[in-house]
């Protein structure tokens, strides 16, 4: 969902003050002090909140400090240009679009196809290994056979498991929150989850689990707590459509076929410092290595195209189930990502530094998620603005999953406006809440304990 967090001002960040927390540091901290200086670009007066880079949007003096440097030498031009002219070609078609149904492309086939063949190396490794081991009794077949299998088994498909490190909720332990799901997924023609995990991420994702391919919800607690319901539901919309768009970036096929490349290349991966005898090794291993790079990055390209207009499409998802306005509310959060994390960190560093008198051991967690809240309501306009303008001067990345952020946003700003199909009243929020009060309260010990 966050594939393009902005970080543009991560030295910001570092400079933020880790002075503790008490029931009053909140207000303190985010009370806005703003400072009146003159643009040195073009003399417009610029009024800046102490907490965030200080721009001109006159002029956009400033508007991106971080900004990295262009791409340099022939490759990197290219690609850069192929990224722009891909996601220009994308954002027109899916404006022009009005459906926006899930599709496979020609590209879509032939990323298909590229996956099925190199999943078809490795039953040919599977099978050839087999047929060594068994029939070259008598010779060093067998031994070629023996290296072929542990080959094909390293290259095998994997399937995820539930995670070990995260409280994960299943039906019983959360019937409203389920039932919250299922509505919504109701509402794109699918189907619901089997198990949700919470996390202290800014972030939300979904997945697969095990071999029956079950299906697992992420929900990021520092993402969660600085929603709305209305912006709740439009991001779980968004996150249960990819389910209902078909995503196959991550999917069974595609998903192993890019692990199997990537295993492929850490197996002929260079020696460093390398022997007579590896330096060797290295020369034979450069054809193979280069043609395996070739592939990953070509299925790796293909399949870009199908999950960036999957993110497109599960835009639209949550615009339908939460309404237009709660989904582009949710994206303007997206934006400030790096301003959470930052909160969450001063928070954790914040135990070490405690003054006297303020919560100490078992009771420092409290009120976090509040306190977290209370900090991304106050971020100023301008800062989100900056954000829209710094994703605008990025522009399309040669890697990214997700489109520009002010391209996602533009897009459902210039549609129709949809009002919420799924709605939470103050009764079904107060449930959820108390639902949650005990895996909220767990998430937030890890974040003080730093875990």
């Amino acid at each position: 969902m966050t594939g393009e967090h902005e970080r543009t001002y991560a030295a910001h960040l570092g400079g933020l003050r880790s002075e503790p927390w008490d029931e009053g540091t909140s207000a303190v901290l985010d009370t806005v002090e703003q400072h009146v200086q003159a643009c040195p670009q073009c003399g417009v007066e610029i009024r800046t909140d102490h907490r965030f880079v200080a721009w001109c949007a006159a002029c956009d003096w400033n508007v991106n400090p971080g900004q990295p440097e262009p791409p340099t030498g022939r490759l990197e031009v290219l690609r850069h240009r192929l990224a722009r002219q891909h996601g220009e070609t994308l954002l027109a078609e899916v404006t022009t679009d009005g459906t926006l149904r899930p599709r496979r492309d020609a590209v879509g086939v032939l990323a298909l196809a590229l996956a099925l063949a190199v999943h078809g190396t490795t039953a040919a490794l599977l099978v050839g290994g087999l047929l060594l081991v068994v029939l070259g009794w008598g010779s060093a077949l067998p031994l070629l056979g023996a290296l072929s299998l542990l080959v094909a088994w390293s290259l095998r498909p994997r399937f995820a498991r539930l995670p070990e490190d995260e409280p994960v909720l299943r039906r019983a332990d959360a019937p409203e929150l389920f039932a919250l799901v299922d509505e919504i997924a109701g509402t794109m023609g699918t189907t619901g989850v089997h198990a949700v995990s919470i996390t202290a991420e800014y972030n939300a994702s979904v997945s697969t689990y095990g071999l029956r391919r079950r299906r697992l919800l992420s929900i990021g607690l520092g993402l969660w707590e600085t929603l709305t319901a209305e912006q709740r539901i439009a991001l779980l919309g968004h996150e249960l459509g990819h389910y209902a768009n078909g995503d196959t970036r991550h999917g069974l096929i595609i998903g192993n076929a890019l692990r199997s490349l990537d295993t492929w290349r850490y197996l002929l991966s260079p020696v460093e410092h390398p022997t007579l005898v590896e330096a060797a090794l290295n020369a034979l291993y450069l054809l193979p290595r280069s043609a395996v790079t070739g592939v990953l990055m070509t299925l790796d390209h293909l399949s870009l195209r199908a999950t960036q207009r999957g993110e497109y499409l599960a835009d639209t998802f949550a615009a339908r189930c939460g309404s237009t306005e709660a989904a582009v509310g949710m994206m303007d959060r997206l934006l400030v990502a790096d301003s959470a994390a930052a909160t969450l960190l001063r928070e954790s560093n914040s135990r070490q530094t405690r003054r006297a008198g303020a919560p100490t051991g078992s009771e420092a967690w409290s009120g976090l998620w509040e306190r977290l809240a209370a900090h991304m309501d106050s971020i100023p306009e301008s800062e989100h603005e900056r954000q829209r303008r710094c994703s605008a001067l990025r522009g399309h990345s040669v890697d990214s999953t997700h489109p520009p952020t002010h391209l996602r946003r533009a897009r459902l700003l210039t549609a129709a406006a949809l009002p919420a199909a799924v709605t939470m009243d103050t009764a079904r929020s107060t449930a959820l809440r108390a639902e949650l009060k005990e895996t909220r309260d767990e998430v937030a010990r890890r974040v003080m304990d730093g875990r």
